[in-house]
């Protein structure tokens, strides 16, 4: 696939960033099927992959100047499109647990809890992004979009049965990397692996 459509050459990224509209949209429209193909392996859905492809592509049409080497164009829009992916999960397990959470509870919370809440929510949605793409989605649509299961395993092309077991096996891999992460030695301040900067776009 990738000698069906190659990236675009150096010197046509290097005019792009020399600010020559035409290797611009050149760079761009030959990018393009890189990066739907990286939202598609990361993403937890077509729509969400779809997002993030047209997202890493503003980026790379607005912000080709910052790159730092043509080279790294291919390990930069992957960077973007995986932040991308990452943050619709963390807004998705964000709004789940809101809307889940009583409105009393909600209106007492404390700046202390709202920072802790914020953090937990950012731990989960990192660990979910590390799973295998066909047990993220299956989480996702099921546990946190709450989808119905039928519903769930008719958007997958799977039956119900092997819907609940890739839905069981995903909850095991979760539950496992969570409790990997709460036993593993604290030598640093936390911090999360790839926290998503909107508009990141240094290589």
């Amino acid at each position: 696939m990738n000698q069906r459509f190659p990236w675009p050459d150096e010197r046509l990224i290097k005019a792009a960033q020399d600010g020559d509209v035409t290797s611009l949209t050149t760079v761009v429209m030959e990018s393009q099927p890189h990066v739907r193909k990286f939202a598609l392996s990361l993403c937890a859905s077509p729509q969400d992959a779809e997002d993030a492809a047209q997202e890493a592509l503003i980026i790379l049409y607005r912000k080709i100047g910052t790159l730092r080497a043509s080279g790294a164009l291919a390990s930069w829009m992957f960077r973007i499109v995986r932040n991308e992916c990452l943050r619709q999960v963390r807004l998705l397990v964000s709004r789940s647990d809101e809307a889940s959470a009583e409105p009393e509870a909600t209106a007492e919370r404390s700046a202390e809890d709202a920072v802790l809440h914020r953090l937990e929510a950012e731990r989960i949605a990192a660990a979910v992004g590390a799973l295998p793409r066909d047990q993220r989605q299956v989480l996702i649509m099921r546990d946190v979009q709450g989808l119905p299961g039928r519903t769930v395993a008719h958007a997958l092309g799977l039956s119900n049965a092997a819907m609940k077991s890739r839905l069981h096996r995903a909850r095991a891999a979760l539950r496992h990397s969570l409790a990997a992460a709460d036993q593993a030695p604290v030598t640093a301040p936390h911090q999360a692996p790839d926290r998503p900067v909107e508009g990141d776009s240094r290589p």
